[in-house]
């Protein structure tokens, strides 16, 4: 009853019956190394009070509460994913508790910084691609996984519309404005075949080595953007979704359709953003009152 043959076991499970992403699969095998390193091989001799002493090994690795969180949580499946498969008898993570972790507000870009990242003049293959990813992703408020995925034939710019499998496999068609359809247009007709070396991709954005475009690459590219635009703002790639969410509530949009919007199974997770909108108008209010 080998740990690591029940975690690529495990992981099998995840990816052909839940079909859960590959991303997700990677971060389930990066907790579940840590813990096959620490725990004996053999399945029925771990137990509550070992688990314990892996949170305590955990908090000495330096992770953070929400690392360790979401690290209990993987247990937490892989567990049960072993009581279904009867291979434990007994679920000694039941016992542990989740850590509370201090929520923090996302980091939002103001309009007027908006504005100026996607401000691009577009006078290359590159200017069209970067601008083109950037109005798309603050469009629609896509994951940057889900960015980087898109495919040609999952957009359809006739009918203004785009279609994404976010967490869970779960799909969910996105309206687009005018802005990131003439953006796509002109990258798509006009520059990304460009990008192309072996041939044909069915992937939207390509590097520059002729490949899907990778999370850290778009990384990179928004990363010297901020900095040539002078954006002071805590910035990454996640920044773009949180503008998207904050500033359709800060026009009236529904909470329910934002939720929709974002692909959250949970509504409590899209109400962070009530309280981005909240902290917007004190900053306002403090800033433009003539008495505050």
């Amino acid at each position: 009853m080998n740990v690591n043959d029940k975690i690529n076991n495990f992981l099998d499970y995840l990816l052909i019956e839940k079909k859960y992403s590959n991303n997700t699969i990677a971060s389930y095998r990066n907790d579940l190394k840590i813990f096959s390193e620490y725990m004996p091989s053999d399945l029925n001799k771990i137990n509550a009070k070992k688990l314990k002493d892996y949170l305590v090994h955990l908090k000495k690795l330096k992770l953070s509460e929400k690392s360790i969180a979401h690290n209990i949580t993987v247990l937490r499946s892989f567990y049960k994913y072993l009581m279904i498969e009867k291979v434990v008898k007994e679920n000694p993570i039941a016992l542990i508790e989740l850590p509370k972790i201090k929520k923090t507000i996302p980091s939002v870009l103001s309009y007027d910084e908006i504005t100026t990242l996607l401000n691009i003049e577009v006078n290359d293959k590159y200017t069209a691609r970067n601008k083109a990813m950037l109005e798309l992703m603050y469009a629609t408020g896509l994951r940057v996984s889900e960015l980087v995925n898109v495919k040609l034939s999952d957009i359809d710019l006739i009918n203004a519309l785009i279609r994404t499998m976010g967490k869970g496999s779960k799909e969910r068609i996105i309206p687009l404005g005018d802005y990131a359809i003439t953006a796509l247009n002109i990258y798509i007709n006009l520059y990304r075949d460009s990008f192309l070396i072996k041939g044909r991709s069915e992937y939207l954005f390509i590097n520059n080595h002729g490949e899907k475009m990778s999370r850290v690459g778009f990384f990179k590219i928004i990363k010297k953007l901020a900095l040539e635009k002078g954006i002071k703002t805590k910035f990454s790639p996640h920044t773009l979704r949180h503008s998207f969410a904050t500033h359709l509530l800060d026009a009236g949009a529904d909470l329910r359709s934002i939720q929709e919007l974002l692909g959250h199974s949970d509504i409590k997770t899209t109400q962070i953003y009530t309280h981005v909108s909240k902290q917007k108008i004190r900053q306002d209010y403090d800033q433009f009152h003539p008495h505050s």
